[in-house]
């Protein structure tokens, strides 16, 4: 088996690769592709001899061309302009988000016209491609997607085009639609959601940090594990296990912030805990209240892909992972 990953170097991109390389004794190459350089922490993933790197811009055809290579038989298609930057740069997130999208279906769709059966594409959408009228509220799988910001509607776009490329038998499409994904290891990045895991991460380590919502709102939530979980299973599931509409909402945790930060204080031990201060942000408020609080799929929990249990046991998680590893 050879897999590509798009947005390899992201948390996501590195998470999945290591899952992967631990449970898929059929992998044989693994190729992780990206704008930059996978980071030190994933000296691991970078050191497996199947794994190659491939730095480039994806709407480059010659680099889709070579990420996607023809003996890919799946490809994770991850790689985007996050929410705010998305909302920030219009341009960028179309170029990125939409035309970078277009392009990998259509390598694939390339490839695949001379095999028995198509690439698998698996694309990774968002809980913005629902707009306020899903905001603040408990939806499901059923709920209507109307989007209001330019994120939204370039992740809504390209679960139609996984549809339709499917549907004509280009690629075998999946998409999972992720609620925000926390917590995030690293450095904040653009993500209107970056908040979210920097109330838990930051004050973990000893660090202050700056909320720009109110601690009453809520936001439909996933642990790291849960996703990738999800998209390993992918894997092993048959191409006829959905039928027209490729999408998969996985399930969304309700965290209210003000119930992180507490979760954060009952669950540090005896680490020195950082402190966060409000200072709102209009903009980010208005994003994040477009969004769903809580996600039910019955379509998820049919396959296995089941959500947490609770925001403690996501901060545990994050301690465990990141930190006394």
């Amino acid at each position: 088996m050879h897999i590509t990953i798009t947005g390899g170097a992201g948390f996501l991109g590195v998470a999945l690769a290591r899952s992967l390389l631990a449970s898929r004794s059929e992998l044989s190459g693994l190729r992780l592709v990206d704008h930059v350089e996978p980071s030190e922490a994933a000296a691991d993933v970078v050191g497996d001899e199947r794994v190659d790197v491939l730095v480039g811009d994806l709407v480059d055809p010659d680099v889709v061309d070579e990420a996607i290579g023809p003996a890919t038989d799946v490809v994770y298609h991850l790689a985007s302009v996050v929410s705010a930057g998305a909302e920030a740069d219009f341009d960028l997130g179309y170029r990125v988000n939409l035309l970078g999208t277009i392009g990998v279906l259509e390598r694939a769709r390339e490839l695949g016209a001379g095999r028995d059966r198509p690439v698998r594409v698996v694309f990774a959408s968002s809980l913005a491609t629902h707009g306020s009228a899903a905001g603040g509220r408990t939806v499901d799988a059923s709920a209507a997607q109307r989007p209001e910001t330019s994120y939204g509607v370039q992740k809504a776009c390209g679960e139609l085009l996984v549809n339709d490329y499917h549907r004509r038998g280009f690629v075998e499409g999946w998409t999972l639609r992720l609620p925000t994904v926390v917590v995030r290891p690293g450095a904040p990045n653009r993500a209107a959601s970056g908040f979210a895991s920097g109330i838990i991460r930051e004050p973990l380590t000893g660090v202050d940090t700056v909320c720009p919502v109110d601690p009453a709102t809520v936001m439909a939530v996933i642990s790291p594990r849960r996703v990738i979980d999800a998209f390993d299973r992918l894997l092993d599931l048959p191409g006829d296990a959905l039928g027209a509409d490729r999408t998969i909402p996985l399930p969304g945790l309700g965290m209210r912030v003000a119930d992180a930060i507490a979760a954060v204080r009952a669950e540090g031990g005896d680490r020195p805990l950082g402190t966060v201060r409000f200072d709102p942000d209009p903009e980010i408020q208005r994003i994040v209240d477009s969004w769903p609080a809580r996600i039910e799929s019955a379509p998820a929990e049919a396959l296995g892909m089941g959500g947490d249990e609770s925001v403690a046991a996501i901060v545990r998680q994050h301690i465990d992972d990141e930190l006394d590893r």
